[in-house]
């Protein structure tokens, strides 16, 4: 090929040993120049050629090259060099010698550059062309060409020819998503819109890329899953070791308690038996002496009976007619059940050591719950319209008008519910709340988040992993609920509280006892009521855990919840009741390193009917720090 611009010595000694006609052809067209033109890089190209080439791409570049131009360069003829490929067509007018010509089959393929001269013997899929042996060369030569892929003329033919007309598939019909060929441009697809091939593989290329880009979001996502999950299962194994030795202490305190006990028995048992027996021993000898006394009596009353003196009679009998000092035996008894009692003691106190025992461990279990508190604040996109929220969502309060609130999704429209703003989608999590009310209430927009009936209001963080913990005071309230809701539970109207309507949560109703609101409900057996009762979420074990945090008690644990979305603190304070239960929820602070703060969403207050009154109410949510251990 020639070069005009640059031509080095060596450049020129190596163009010599190519035959001129190689020199003198386009490598794009593979025929002779028309129109020749040079390019900055110094490589020539038809006129025609390297300017339908450059329509095709989106950066002017050379096509052997590769070098790219930030301006498409104008394209001058070179008429110098049009000259001499004049000239030299001219001599190639003479005719082809016999030798040099053989004509194609009709079941061969023709060479695209001269198809009535020989029969293709490659097809390149780059240039979208078949070439006989000698118009192969340039791809055999040139190092940009020899990259091009190469294949047999009736593999090409089978996917890179129109199978009607037999022409390149060179245009793509967006109508019909296809390729067609410039003879089907003009009979099927005449009015279609078309574009190239080379804009329309970009185009397909730029999707790729996109889909790939997702592809590898999604590999990443599932990476760190993956890496979440494999953290977990470490965290799972420690968990279980240290479980392990706590089940392997608390296993050796209880054999040796038992064993203790068993030996304080066997002490017991002896030591009674061994008082008893000395006891029946002292009462035989007293017995014994009593027997021996009254056989003498007997025996000086049977001498004087025999006594012949009258005197001596009227004398010692007065002496000897008196009985004995003895004990009355008819009350005197050994009871031979000594024992008895003695075994049922000694469970009894084992029982108490159990208990103690228990006691410890659940104590210790509710100090874990500390490490995974959560600061929850409540979502006023779910609070419902009668119930007002501090700027800072750390209270909540009712107001008797109903106040005109946004609609939206997650809003509560019929319960004064609201949820937290944080939601769970894995961990464990722990919070606790107190809860109070105000008569007067104040305007909210409504929204899909509020509650609108029922005096609901959620926890403005959500969880979505891990594990928190909260503690919320109840004292002096007769009506409430605690627990978890999530994120897709109805809000707007009548609500049920119950695991298949989104809600994990314990209740308090009248002042009597606690109930599981598990759908039915369940009786909670408690020996007094809760002040304070702290929330434990485990996201990924599905398990939601009340427990007393004062007595450090467990009171009702929900497992296999299988959490799928994100989960939020969830709050019922209920009304006053003719002067009752007027005592607020507090979320109380925990003592916790670091933590996430969780805020009251306003949004979620529900909006309340004025025919329906309401007593003055306000959940004050504590601002607290948390670990985030989990």
């Amino acid at each position: 090929m020639i070069r005009i611009h640059n031509m080095t010595t060596q450049a020129v000694r190596n163009m010599a040993s190519i035959p001129l006609e190689g020199q003198v052809k386009c490598c794009i067209c593979l025929d002779i120049y028309t129109s020749p033109v040079s390019i900055p890089c110094g490589h020539n190209f038809c006129l025609n050629c390297i300017d339908g080439y450059w329509d095709t791409k989106k950066k002017a570049e050379c096509p052997l090259c590769k070098k790219v131009f930030k301006i498409r360069p104008k394209l001058r003829i070179n008429r110098d060099f049009a000259n001499i490929i004049e000239v030299l067509n001219s001599r190639s007018k003479s005719p082809t010698p016999k030798d040099d010509f053989v004509a194609a089959e009709a079941d061969d393929f023709p060479c695209d550059v001269r198809r009535e001269y020989k029969s293709a013997v490659k097809s390149c899929f780059v240039c979208q062309a078949s070439y006989c042996e000698n118009h192969l060369t340039p791809h055999l030569r040139e190092p940009a060409l020899q990259r091009h892929r190469l294949t047999d003329p009736d593999t090409f033919s089978t996917s890179h020819l129109c199978k009607n007309h037999n022409k390149p598939l060179t245009r793509f019909c967006k109508q019909d998503h296809t390729p067609v060929c410039e003879n089907c441009l003009k009979t099927d697809h005449k009015h279609h819109k078309t574009v190239s091939m080379g804009k329309q593989i970009n185009h397909i290329k730029t999707n790729l890329r996109k889909t790939q880009a997702e592809i590898q979001q999604m590999i990443q996502t599932r990476l760190r899953k993956m890496e979440e999950i494999q953290d977990s299962v470490v965290l799972s194994q420690k968990i279980k070791a240290e479980e392990l030795q706590r089940s392997s202490n608390v296993c050796s305190l209880l054999i040796t308690t038992i064993q203790k006990h068993l030996d304080w028995l066997n002490e017991e048992l002896e030591q009674s038996q061994k008082e008893a027996e000395n006891r029946a021993e002292d009462l035989v000898e007293e017995l014994k002496q009593e027997i021996n006394d009254l056989q003498i009596r007997n025996s000086e009353l049977q001498q004087l009976e025999l006594t012949q003196d009258p005197l001596h009679v009227l004398q010692s009998f007065p002496s000897v007619r008196r009985l004995p000092s003895t004990r009355e035996w008819s009350e005197i008894t050994v009871h031979s059940d000594n024992c008895v009692g003695i075994v049922k003691k000694a469970v009894s106190n084992l029982v108490d050591v159990c208990k103690t025992i228990e006691n410890k461990l659940t104590e210790q279990e509710a100090d874990k719950m500390t490490q995974y508190a959560v600061d929850v604040t409540l979502d006023p996109d779910t609070a419902s319209g009668w119930l007002v929220l501090s700027p800072d969502r750390k209270k909540v309060s009712y107001q008797k008008k109903k106040t005109t609130v946004p609609d939206n999704p997650q809003r509560f429209d019929s319960c004064v519910c609201v949820l937290g703003k944080q939601s769970f989608t894995s961990g464990r999590y722990y919070w606790v709340v107190q809860v109070s009310y105000q008569k007067k209430k104040t305007p909210v927009p409504d929204n899909p988040q509020r509650f609108d009936s029922c005096v609901c209001v959620l926890g403005k963080q959500s969880f979505t992993s891990g594990r928190y913990y909260w503690v919320v005071q109840v004292t002096d309230k007769t009506d409430w609920d605690l627990g978890l809701a999530r994120e897709s539970i109805n809000r707007k109207g009548s609500i049920t509280v119950r695991p298949d309507s989104g809600y994990w949560a314990i209740s308090r109703r009248k002042g009597s006892h606690l109930s599981a609101c598990a759908g039915p409900s369940i009786t909670l057996q408690l020996r007094e009521p809760p002040n304070k009762v702290g929330v434990f979420v485990d996201y990924e074990e599905g398990l939601v855990s009340f427990y007393d945090a004062e007595a450090k008690t467990h009171i009702y644990t929900y497992s296999g919840c299988a959490f799928t979305e994100p989960v939020y603190p969830y709050f019922n304070p209920c009304v006053q009741d003719n002067g009752k239960n007027a005592a607020p929820l507090v979320i109380c602070p925990l003592d916790v390193n670091e933590g996430q703060n969780i805020t009251i969403e306003a949004n979620t207050k529900s909006e309340r009917p004025e025919a329906l009154t309401y007593p003055k109410s306000v959940w004050i949510l504590c601002q607290q720090p948390l670990n985030n251990s989990s």
